[in-house]
C-alpha cells in the first residue's frame, strides 16, 4: 500500500506552537509520530515523505528513520537540507525526488512538497500530492482547494499519520469542511 506525509518536522519546536499540535514538547511529538506511523505502516508499505521530514532536532534524521517502518520515499522540502547532507539517513530511503509521478492503483501522482497550480497531465484526470501549507487557511489554501485533485499531505490535517490516497480525499475533505 502507499501512503502520504508530508510535514512531519520531527524535533521541531517551534512547529507545536505553529501547527497548533498537540504536545508538551518535542519529546512528546516525537514519541508521538513514531508510534502513529509505526502503528499505521505495515512493512511492505511505501510511504512517501513529501517534505519536511525533520527540522532543528536534536537527534540526527537517522535516528528517527531507523524506527520507521516501511519502504521510505523522500519528495524534498525546503526544510531537508540536513538530512539531504547525512548519509547515513539517506540510505532509509529507497528514492528522493523533488518532484516524481507514481502509480496508486488506478491513480496517476504527481509528488512535490510545494502546492502546484498545475502539474503534470492534471487535464487528464492527474492527481497532485502536496504539503508545505501545513494546515495554514492562507491564499495558497484557498486557491489549492479549488484545484480538482490536489490532496494536502499535511500531518496536521492527517491526524500526524500516513495516509493511504482516500484517505487523504477524506481528511482534505473534513478540513475544508471546518470552513463551512
Amino acid at each position: 500500500m502507499n501512503l502520504y506525509i508530508s510535514d512531519l518536522h520531527f524535533g521541531h519546536k517551534n512547529v507545536i506552537g505553529f501547527d497548533h499540535r498537540p504536545f508538551i514538547d518535542t519529546d512528546e511529538m516525537d514519541h508521538c509520530l513514531i508510534k502513529l506511523w509505526n502503528t499505521r505502516v505495515q512493512p511492505d508499505d511505501h510511504v512517501y515523505v513529501v517534505g519536511d521530514f525533520a527540522y532543528r532536532s536534536d537527534k540526527t534524521a537517522d535516528w528517527y528513520l531507523r524506527q520507521l517502518k516501511g519502504h521510505k520515499h523522500l519528495i524534498i522540502g525546503n526544510h531537508d537540507r540536513l538530512l539531504l547532507e547525512n548519509e547515513k539517513a539517506m540510505a532509509y530511503f529507497e528514492s528522493v525526488d523533488k518532484l516524481c509521478h507514481i502509480k496508486d492503483g488506478d491513480k496517476e501522482i504527481v509528488l512535490c512538497h510545494y502546492p502546484m497550480t498545475t502539474w503534470y497531465k492534471r487535464r487528464y484526470g492527474f492527481w497532485h500530492i502536496y504539503g508545505h501549507i501545513h494546515g495554514r487557511k492562507n491564499e495558497e489554501y484557498e486557491f489549492m482547494k479549488t484545484r480538482p485533485n490536489a490532496l494536502n499531505a499535511g500531518a496536521c490535517i492527517n491526524n500526524y499519520t500516513p495516509a493511504s490516497f482516500d484517505e487523504l480525499i477524506r481528511n482534505n475533505a473534513a478540513f475544508q469542511a471546518e470552513d463551512m
